[in-house]
């Protein structure tokens, strides 16, 4: 099967709902994503690593160093609250969108 191209906007959703859950390190995030996507979803670095330090920027979300179940050093990203509150912000607006879509996709 084919990969799938991740939506525009999606990648920075995900990536907040992930991290909820707990602490993940970068490639733990990007496993995660496409486990609980029935691997459709693949975050592939060069998008994964820009977002997370985006919004690391942000203060969507805190990093610490760390050691991997492998024994690599990795840093750990950690939702803070405004992360938590951005969270629901993008919910929302993708809930919005999303029913706005399927109401197109219904009628027209």
């Amino acid at each position: 099967m084919p990969k799938k191209e991740m939506p525009s906007g999606a990648l920075v959703l995900l990536i907040l709902r992930v991290l909820r859950s707990g602490p993940l390190h970068g490639y733990a995030v990007a496993q995660r994503i496409h486990s609980l996507s029935s691997e459709v979803l693949h975050v592939e670095e060069g998008a994964l690593y820009p977002a997370l330090q985006r919004i690391l920027l942000k203060g969507w979300v805190t990093a610490e160093w760390g050691i991997s179940e492998t024994n690599r050093q990795v840093r750990f990203y950690r939702l803070t609250p405004a992360g938590r509150k951005q969270l629901e912000a993008e919910l929302s607006d993708y809930g919005r969108v999303h029913e706005a879509i399927q109401a197109v996709l219904r009628t027209a």
